[in-house]
């Protein structure tokens, strides 16, 4: 329970809300206007039931390996997934953030590319941590890896290995390479940190932490991405 509860926290305080103006409206005779209140407050607490770090099954959302949202998903979660897509875009342009850093030569972690002006330059490779957002059409051409995450939440130790090798492969034919989550403050920095250090960069990801930060100074790292990246760290060594 120490813990970060992130996500579920939220979603869970929606639910209740939405429950609420749904029984308010109920009680008052107008049935009908309260049924999209009480369709959004089970979409909500769902997800918060999804994410909570216990059960953590980004898998809910059915999102592709390509990066595309099925069509059931978004009929289904669409009160979730287009408010968070609505949010994500209100939130990056209020604030004074860069879409994207370069935080060693042909490595860039960033926000989501809502548009191929977020995009870094040289036709990178792409590393997609999110599992609420979509792969846009435009970035089809683009190699790909998804490693679906809740927001607040941290690939497992095993899916950061994985992007780690898919990455590293990706430089090492000198492909530019970005790493994306909502913002680029949290899930692609874990992945980040990992890829540096198999890189060489830094010797190990609290050192790579501290060496992203500098670049971007706006990265939000929790509990559950440190004990992910510990986790990982241990699983290199020993398979070593």
């Amino acid at each position: 329970m120490g813990m970060h509860m992130g996500i579920s926290m939220i979603m869970a305080f929606k639910s209740t809300l939405s429950f609420l103006f749904f029984a308010c409206f109920r009680a008052f005779g107008f049935t009908l206007l309260s049924i999209p209140f009480l369709y959004t407050s089970l979409v909500w607490g769902l997800v918060s039931l999804a994410s909570h770090p216990s059960i953590n099954l980004p898998m809910l959302l059915g999102k592709n390996p390509d990066g595309s949202i099925p069509i059931w998903s978004k009929i289904m979660f669409g009160p979730y997934l287009y408010i968070v897509r609505a949010f994500s875009l209100v939130r990056r342009y209020s604030l004074d953030e860069d879409s994207y850093t370069e935080v060693c030569e042909g490595v860039y972690v960033g926000g989501w590319p809502h548009s191929p002006d977020k995009l870094p330059p040289g036709n990178p490779a792409i590393v997609d941590c999110t599992c609420e957002l979509p792969r846009l059409e435009e970035f089809k051409g683009h190699s790909y890896l998804c490693v679906p995450t809740w927001d607040t939440r941290s690939p497992q130790p095993l899916e950061i290995e994985s992007a780690v090798k898919w990455a590293s492969r990706k430089r090492a034919l000198n492909r530019p390479v970005f790493i994306h989550c909502a913002y680029g403050h949290g899930r692609s920095v874990a992945v980040t940190c990992a890829l540096l250090v198999a890189l060489g960069v830094a010797e190990d990801w609290k050192k790579a932490e501290l060496f992203i930060r500098e670049k971007r100074p706006y990265i939000q790292m929790n509990s559950l991405h440190h004990k992910s990246l510990e986790e990982w760290s241990k699983h290199r060594l020993s398979s070593r």
